[in-house]
């Protein structure tokens, strides 16, 4: 179990954003979840370099999981990694703000593996909510990366 020091440093490293999905934990319902990298199922420790900011539904979905298929080469690929990846290097928003792109073999596994944008299942309830939070202006992250229109 991570302690609340740890807990803490997690969430103000990752600015209270879900590492893979880039949800704010400020409008979510559930405290986000602390994930492990290398999972502890796996040998992964609770070490700070080893630990991200996940949602419920992107650590569920990641589970033990380290890598995924990239749909476009069809080849196992890592997982991102908050730790030594930079999000905007492999993700980008679409111009509406509702979909997370892959724009690298790792994104598009990451993407497909934890269905960040609910295209495998849950007929995209993420982007309803997604929806909403633009509207009133709280997503996508301002320095994200967007689509050009």
């Amino acid at each position: 179990m991570v302690s609340n020091r740890t807990r803490r440093f997690v969430q103000r490293r990752a600015r209270f954003l879900c590492e893979y999905c880039h949800s704010s934990e400020q409008v979510s319902s559930d405290r986000f979840t602390i994930d492990h990298l290398v999972p502890q199922s796996l040998g992964g420790t609770d070490e700070p370099d080893n630990l991200a900011l996940a949602c419920t539904r992107c650590n569920q979905r990641r589970y033990n999981f380290t890598t995924g298929i990239d749909p476009v080469t069809q080849q196992e690929i890592p997982l991102f990694n908050p730790r030594n990846q930079k999000w905007a290097d492999h993700f980008i928003w679409t111009a509406d703000g509702l979909k997370i792109l892959g724009i690298t073999p790792t994104g598009r596994a990451t993407c497909y593996r934890l269905d960040l944008n609910d295209e495998l299942k849950y007929e995209s309830f993420i982007q309803r909510s997604r929806k909403a939070w633009v509207e009133v202006g709280w997503h996508p992250p301002s320095e994200d990366p967007r689509q050009e229109q």
